[in-house]
């Protein structure tokens, strides 16, 4: 499953930020989606505390999707919530 611009992520790291919004995605130049390991940025929308605070701009990998993804060997990957790791 792909992350599509715009798309509200929750984040799975201690850095404050709760919930980002994906605005670009790095080294896609057609496709604005990104898959697992994509590096992405995004604005941080929902912040508790720490260096990431509402309206800062960072970058961000995809770990985490909610549909299983399939490697070459037919390995699947179970199902969690979406999660950028900043």
């Amino acid at each position: 499953m792909a992350v599509m611009m715009r798309s509200m992520l929750e984040v799975a790291d201690n850095s404050g930020a709760r919930k980002l919004q994906m605005i670009h995605a790095a080294g896609r130049i057609r496709r604005a989606e990104c898959r697992l390991g994509d590096i992405i940025t995004a604005a941080v929308k929902e912040a508790v505390r720490g260096p990431d605070e509402k309206g800062s701009v960072v970058k961000a990998v995809i770990v985490r999707t909610r549909k299983e993804h399939r490697r070459r060997d037919g390995h699947l990957h179970p199902l969690r919530p979406e999660c950028p790791q900043c």
